[in-house]
């Protein structure tokens, strides 16, 4: 088969190409694993963090975790799902499944989480196996491509939107509006219709892009919104949104952090903390830690009965070097992904 491998680390602007197109052997399922002839893959800032270096990952590996394909073999003891399901494989590959995160339904936080792409080949290739507890069933209504994003973009939009405790009506603010922040803005429009929406993006289009989609206010990460929030959730790498949000929020309000790293150069900001300004008053902080079953399964369900699809630019699987260097240099409208042949 053909597969994208991530071979070493560096900086994108030291390689032209960081991932190289490989013939690997087809991987055989084992007794509760699933073989996927993969028919699309998310494209995602993740894969940007593991190619230069941000993000250790087991070299060399396959990466991409919002693979969608259908069941091509199953192995011995799989009953769940048969030869010719459509299903998708999100950032959980797998967890150790006994230990006091995972019975207690947080199996994000387990020792032994291992992440698509990362611990175990993902989805940038044409067939991937899974233990098939892992895969998850496609709603008929979201095509390949539409069904990708969703994976993990819209996944942990989805827990993330939870965290922050929002009921209909309350103020949410999102920073920075990539794949994640606009699919969360397309989930609250269904699900909270009279909650007002305040998007903080530097990239012009990206604002624009916000108020398209129904965004009551969109300004650059420096600008004050026209009133405090509720809440806000913040995607981005730097710590400066960081405390602009909590100056943003209303007594007791929530900031929720989706982000797997931030830079450390940025780390000045941290320094224009004031406790008066932006913690006092009972406000919170929560950071968002990979995503659970659970938040797959029910984003999948919630865009199926509200029609909750990104918008998506498509590369050809022969382009995957080139989607990321869009994505690496904000290319972005919406979410990526590769069709695989």
């Amino acid at each position: 088969m053909k597969a994208w491998v991530l071979e070493k680390t560096a900086l994108f602007s030291d390689q032209a190409e960081p991932l190289v197109l490989r013939d690997l052997a087809i991987p055989d399922p084992g007794p509760l694993d699933i073989l996927i002839r993969l028919r699309a893959c998310g494209v995602c800032h993740t894969e940007l963090d593991e190619i230069e270096g941000r993000l250790a990952a087991r070299l060399p590996v396959v990466p991409g975790h919002q693979a969608v394909g259908v069941v091509e073999r199953t192995g011995s003891r799989v009953r769940q799902l048969k030869t010719g399901d459509r299903v998708g494989v999100a950032w959980i590959y797998s967890s150790c499944g006994h230990c006091s995160f995972c019975t207690s339904g947080r199996e994000n936080l387990c020792p032994d989480f291992r992440g698509t792409g990362k611990d175990a080949n993902g989805g940038y290739a044409q067939y991937m196996r899974v233990p098939a507890e892992y895969a998850h069933p496609i709603p008929e209504q979201l095509t390949d491509l539409e069904a990708a994003p969703l994976l993990c973009a819209g996944a942990i939009g989805y827990r993330s939107l939870r965290l922050t405790g929002i009921r209909n009506g309350d103020s949410l603010g999102l920073t920075g509006f990539g794949g994640s922040g606009h699919l969360v803005l397309k989930m609250v429009r269904y699900r909270f219709p009279n909650t007002k929406i305040f998007v903080f993006a530097r990239n012009p289009e990206e604002r624009a892009f916000a108020l398209e989609l129904g965004a009551s206010w969109a300004g650059d990460t420096t600008q004050s919104p026209p009133e405090l929030l509720q809440a806000i959730i913040d995607t981005t790498p730097a710590w400066q949104p960081v405390v602009s949000s909590l100056a943003h929020l209303l007594p007791g309000g929530r900031l929720v952090i989706n982000a797997i790293r931030k830079e450390p150069g940025d780390v000045d900001s941290l320094l224009q903390l004031d406790y008066a300004a932006h913690l006092w008053k009972e406000k919170e902080m929560q950071s968002v830690a990979n995503v659970c079953r659970s938040d797959v399964a029910g984003f999948l369900k919630l865009a199926a009965e509200g029609d909750i699809k990104a918008d998506i630019e498509v590369y050809p699987f022969a382009e995957a070097n080139q989607a990321l260097l869009d994505l690496k240099h904000k290319q972005i409208r919406g979410a990526k992904v590769l069709q695989i042949d």
